[in-house]
């Protein structure tokens, strides 16, 4: 072999394996955006669970305040 062929040839191989590595690092990456973004779903959802749960406890206890002002005003 030639001194060019055979750096071409060491050349291809790098790229080569550069390229698996970073495909193997790219599926775990997106992996892990999956991973994150599920997650954020989840806590996305919990959050809304809680701001309707504090908007229901909100609506009670104003009712209760107007039901024992009512009532104040009564006696």
């Amino acid at each position: 072999m030639t001194p060019m062929t055979h750096m071409t040839l060491y050349r291809s191989a790098c790229l080569a394996f550069v390229a698996s590595v970073l495909a193997g690092c790219g599926a775990e990456v997106a992996t892990t955006a999956v991973t994150a973004t599920k997650l954020q779903a989840e806590q996305a959802i919990q959050a809304t669970a809680q701001a309707e749960k504090l908007k229901a406890d909100i609506a009670e206890a104003a009712q209760r305040a107007q039901a024992n002002a009512s009532a104040a005003e009564s006696q």
